[in-house]
Order: structure tokens, then sequence, then C-alpha cells
């Protein structure tokens, strides 16, 4: 009888739960759809990375030719594998490295300005690239390295660099790809830790002053601590999609004289599936790319919850 009164009782509290947030469940109900017709829906095609898929083809039938395994064991096997798995690490790194880290840097500058129109300034100037599309940043980008271009000449006459067309210099891609990453996306980055930053208890820096604590340790002991978990949460997030990196911007940016460092699963994939029209293999790539991202963002978000107690479950 007891058992039966609090499923009951649990039942009426859900119901009351659910009536005084309607409004904010028909609010998520638009975007739910989405996510279920864009991301869920589609994954079901991934089943043609089991198949040799032709276009037009229905998904089960007589006619289909299943091939198990074959696809991502041609991948793995396969002479472009290492090459891609390197760039891909190392470009994704310097991202993580670099790309990660200048938006809390960039927040926190920003809260140490005072003067409230300059600081808008300067958050509103650093919000801007991200809304550039990447199709005339790369423009930009190829016009500053190019022979004769202002980066170009830059270096010439400050460093003595030879005055050429730095996109087929492969030793240079790395950087002019992180360089043109962190600067596209920063601020809109910062926006996350901005907020957070500006939550905290302003109490906390007043008794931290009385007590004699300057800027680098009100830092350190009260505006860090206070968004860690931010932090925490976004680097499970950017760990996790390590293995995808801007495919969209190195497609850009790349040359066939740049291959060897820059390219990587994502225009692999790119270049097979669309190009050359290999979608079941191409699929197989694609999900054996998610796959070890799964797992890195099962990995960091266990170790993140043993280190700062917060993850993302």
């Amino acid at each position: 009888m007891q058992k039966g009164k609090k499923k009951r009782i649990q039942k009426k509290r859900t119901k009351a739960v659910i009536r005084e947030n309607l409004q904010l469940y028909g609010l998520m109900l638009p975007v739910l759809v989405l996510i279920v017709v864009f991301c869920y829906g589609p994954m079901f095609g991934l089943i043609i990375a089991f198949q040799d898929y032709l276009p037009g083809a229905p998904f089960f039938g007589g006619n289909v030719q299943w091939v198990g395994l074959d696809h991502f064991q041609r991948f793995i096997e396969g002479k472009y594998f290492g090459r891609l798995i390197k760039n891909t690490l190392v470009l994704s790194g310097l991202n993580l490295l670099f790309g990660f880290t200048a938006p809390i840097l960039f927040a926190l500058l920003i809260d140490q300005i005072k003067r409230l129109k300059l600081k808008k300034f300067a958050q509103t100037a650093s919000y801007m690239p991200y809304f550039i599309s990447t199709v005339v940043v790369a423009g930009m980008v190829l016009s500053f390295i190019d022979e004769g271009g202002m980066v170009t000449n830059f270096l010439t006459n400050v460093f003595g660099l030879p005055n050429k067309n730095w996109r087929n210099e492969a030793l240079a891609f790395p950087t002019i790809y992180t360089i043109t990453n962190v600067w596209k996306g920063f601020g809109f980055g910062s926006i996350l830790y901005i907020s957070s930053i500006a939550s905290i208890d302003q109490s906390q820096y007043e008794s931290a002053k009385i007590d004699g604590a300057n800027r680098w340790h009100q830092c350190r002991y009260i505006t860090l601590p206070g968004i860690k978990n931010i932090i925490a949460i976004n680097l499970i997030l950017a760990i996790g999609g390590i293995l995808g990196t801007n495919s969209d911007l190195i497609l850009l940016l790349y040359s066939p004289a740049t291959y060897d460092v820059a390219d990587v699963i994502g225009t692999y994939t790119y270049r097979l599936g669309i190009i050359s029209g290999e979608y079941s293999y191409t699929a197989a790539a694609g999900l054996f790319m998610s796959a070890i991202g799964f797992v890195l963002t099962f990995i960091a978000n266990k170790i993140s919850n043993k280190m700062t107690g917060f993850g993302l479950w």
C-alpha cells in the first residue's frame, strides 16, 4: 500500500512540475524538433558505411551489397592514414592550446577594464570576426600572405624573410591556420566566460581588497575558481572534438603543396566523398572519427569529474 501511495504522490508531483513549466517546454519544442530532424535523423544514413552504396539506391533490399568492416579496414590500412591522424592531431592540438585559452585570457583582460565605453568597444570589436564568412576570412588571409601582400611585406621589411607566397609553404601552414582560427573565434568564445565572471559576487573582491589582495590574487583566487565549471565543460567538449578540425577553413587555405601538413580527415573525406563519390568509404571514415571523439569525451568527462567535480554528466 505504501509503495502505491508513493507512486501516486510522485505522479502528482511530476504532473505539477509539467504544468508549472509548460511554457518552457513549449519554447524548447522547436529546438528539439530541429535537433531530431537535422542531427539524429541523418544518423540513419551511417548504415552506408557497411555497404557498397550507390547514390539513389535504397538502404535495404536484395541489391544491397553488405561489406561489413571492409571500408574501416581500408581506411586504417590506407597509405594516408598516418598522415591524416598526425595532421589532425597537430592542427587540433594547436587550436586547443591557443583557441581554448585565448577566450579565457581575453575575458580576464576585459574584466580588468573599468571604463565602460572602452570595455564595450573592445568586446564588440572582438565579436565581429566571428560573424564574417569563413570564405571572406580565408580570402583576406590569402591576400595578406600572398607575394606582395600586407603580411608578407611586413615580414620581409621587419624580419628579412623572403617575399613569397606563404600559402605554398608547408612549414608555415600550421601557424597561418592557428592564427586565423583563433582570431576569428576568440571574441565570440569569450562571451560565456565574461557573463560568468559578471555573475561572481562582488563582495568577494571587496573583501579581498581589504585583505590587501592585488589584481593577480583576485584573479587567481576568486575569478578563476568562479568560472572553473564553465572552463571544465568547454574543455571536455573541445577534447571530444579534437579530431573535428575546422575543415572548411583548411579547404580554403591549403593547396596541394601543403597536403603533407594540412590534409586532415575532414578534407580527405571531402575530396573522396563529395568530389570522387566514394560515399561508403568516407562515411566509414567519418564514423571512425566520431567514435574516437566520443571515447575522448567520455574520458575527459571522467577526469574532469574527479579533478574539479564538474562534468557533462
